[in-house]
């Protein structure tokens, strides 16, 4: 099969999304998210579309990717569209049939009314959206390996950056660090741009990475992730560069508390965001409510932001082998901010962190 190798997850993966299309009369299903045509195909590149019907799937994608589809792509037949995806997918050489599926959501309005034009008004468009989630949130073993291996190098990178933390040295120099760990130790690349903020910059939850230099008695948050064979990892830590005040050194011990809370009360069946109102109680009732802006977590998988998420909006059931983060922050404007964060498994008697990192405040 010219190195080709059929996933069984895959398998089961597009078997799963086949009976969704029958239970719903769908015909047939275009999909245009990477990440779910990775999910179902392995097909790693950064251009591609996936047709799935009852009878069989197509994978699109252009010349540039022609051996790395052979080699990656078992589960669908691999097409060179020459003339681009939505001339080949109307070309009407495909068995459609009267009802198809669209990924409104991940497709651009350009293309799904270049498309519908392109049908000639001789099959139905559906649009669709969320569609994949219930079958992405909840993890595989062969999903859970590759995040467990993620989890554990930036756990490495994170230790052997620390060690490099100094006022001669930028917020800068620490994330390409980060960045260059990473792919030194068998990552693909960052899950996201590293987040190193520190003094009142550590107050902007997604701050940045800037040139300023690091200063004695600050606190300093670093939110890292990388990419293991598709699959990301996210951790917060944060630390202090040598001692730090007693109202810092105060947030930091109810963020770690909240963060453990999270921890301790995630538990199958329970809703997402009862998980949320749970930490969200707890930061309340020590007089950070407003300081507390954004959702206790998120799901991981083939994005570092995905279902379920882990907010006061979240109605989606945390079932077991869910993978989601819990990382409560309290950001005091102009002052200083506190996250921590872990990637846990849901499992059935509870959550367990991918990540095993001290949660003990750190002075540098």
């Amino acid at each position: 099969m010219d190195g080709k190798k059929i996933s069984l997850y895959q398998t089961e993966s597009l078997e799963m999304v086949l009976r969704k299309m029958m239970s719903l009369a769908l015909d047939a299903c275009i999909i245009t998210d990477l990440s779910v045509i990775r999910w179902l195909t392995g097909f790693s590149g950064s251009s591609a579309r996936l047709l799935v019907t009852p009878e069989k799937s197509w994978l699109f994608t252009d010349f540039r990717y022609q051996e790395q589809a052979a080699c990656e792509v078992a589960v669908a037949e691999t097409v060179i569209a020459v003339d681009g995806f939505t001339a080949e997918l109307g070309s009407g050489r495909y068995p459609l049939g009267e009802i198809v599926a669209l990924q409104s959501d991940k497709v651009t309005w350009h293309e799904a009314s270049r498309f519908i034009e392109l049908l000639h008004g001789k099959q139905r468009v559906i649009p669709v959206d969320s569609f994949f989630d219930e079958f992405r949130m909840v993890k595989n073993g062969i999903e859970l390996t590759k995040m467990r291996c993620a989890a554990e190098i930036s756990e490495r990178v994170l230790e052997g950056v620390l060690s490099m933390i100094s006022p001669s040295v930028t917020e800068l120099d620490i994330a390409a660090e980060i960045t260059w760990q990473h792919k030194k130790l068998g990552a693909e690349r960052d899950s996201f741009e590293p987040i190193v903020a520190a003094g009142v910059r550590s107050a902007m939850p997604h701050a940045r990475p800037s040139s300023a230099h690091f200063k004695t008695g600050e606190l300093i948050v670093i939110d890292t992730g990388c990419v293991v064979e598709g699959y990301a990892s996210d951790q917060t830590r944060t630390v202090g560069l040598g001692k730090i005040s007693g109202e810092a050194r105060e947030l930091y011990h109810i963020v770690k508390e909240a963060q453990e809370l999270g921890l301790a009360s995630a538990q199958c069946g329970m809703v997402a965001k009862d998980l949320d109102a749970v930490v969200r109680q707890y930061i309340s009732e020590h007089g950070y409510s407003e300081e507390f802006g954004h959702g206790l977590g998120h799901g991981v998988g083939l994005d570092v932001h995905e279902e379920p998420r882990i907010s006061s909006k979240g109605e989606h059931e945390l079932r077991e082998n869910m993978v989601f983060t819990i990382e409560p922050g309290i950001y005091l404007s102009g002052k200083f901010g506190v996250r921590i964060e872990d990637t846990v498994v849901m499992g059935h008697h509870g959550a367990t962190p991918l990540q095993q990192f001290t949660k003990e405040l750190i002075e540098l």
